[in-house]
């Protein structure tokens, strides 16, 4: 086989799977694996793989561009209210201790807490600090440092630090993309650092994820799949995607 032809070859298998490693390829290929890294360098500069750690995704499957909160508040609105429905069964009894990550799901979840429950919540959530404000039962602290416009969350050092202190009981964390081989992701390195504090301080994580971003890979990975303990999606997740994490430990909630 010519090297175009299985540049090709290369191509269409990580397209037509999501993904695949060097290992894989160099094997499926019977070359080396710098052959197979030769390639994907040669693919990604043509643009129709992109490299990461340890083999290639689909172009179609890097995000790099950040969508706002008023443009992904009406994206999948009925999916992310049968979402945030779901986790309602999650809700901590009083006297614990809750984490909102910033996001439209979340933000969902949270505005269904109980208002005669005493939590203690902590958030890096602009929205969603406002509208738990008004809740008396709720201790209320709200991250502070520099707020992203663009997801109206809280980032930075200061926040570093003080998710550094706490153990929280339950952290409910929103992700731009999640899949077996890149795990959580998003687009920004700040959030990113955020994310990853907050899974690290958590007790116990639930990802609040539609159907959509399963599969899909962002950017920055900020929390291996080992690091979550449920996710709860939507109906249309496939049987595939639907098994692929249930054997790498994690329980997927169906809305």
């Amino acid at each position: 086989m010519y090297p175009e032809e299985r540049q090709q070859a290369i191509a269409s298998l990580v397209i037509a799977r999501g993904r695949a490693s060097v290992t894989e390829l160099a094997e499926t290929y019977a070359v080396t694996t710098e052959t197979v890294r030769r390639d994907l360098a040669a693919l990604d500069r043509a643009g129709l793989v992109r490299r990461v750690h340890g083999g290639a995704v689909p172009v179609r499957a890097l995000h790099v561009v950040e969508p706002g909160v008023a443009e992904r508040e009406g994206t999948r609105a009925g999916h992310k209210d049968a979402i945030a429905a779901a986790a309602v069964e999650f809700f901590p009894l009083a006297g614990a201790s809750v984490l909102f990550d910033a996001g439209t799901t979340t933000a969902r979840i949270a505005a269904r807490l109980p208002a005669d429950r005493e939590l203690a919540v902590v958030t890096n959530s602009v929205p969603i600090a406002a509208r738990l404000a008004t809740i008396p039962a709720l201790s209320l602290h709200l991250l502070g440092g520099r707020v992203r416009g663009v997801t109206q969350a809280a980032v930075g050092e200061p926040v570093l630090r003080t998710l550094d202190s706490l153990r929280v009981d339950i952290a409910f964390i929103g992700t731009n993309g999640i899949s077996v081989g890149h795990g959580l992701s998003t687009p920004d390195s700040e959030e990113a650092a955020v994310k990853r504090a907050m899974v690290t301080c958590a007790s116990y994580v639930v990802v609040a994820a539609d159907s959509s971003k399963i599969g899909r890979e962002d950017f920055i990975s900020f929390a291996a799949l080992d690091k979550v303990d449920t996710v709860i999606t939507d109906d249309e997740i496939s049987d595939v995607d639907r098994e692929a994490l249930t054997q790498h430990g994690v329980e997927v909630v169906v809305a």
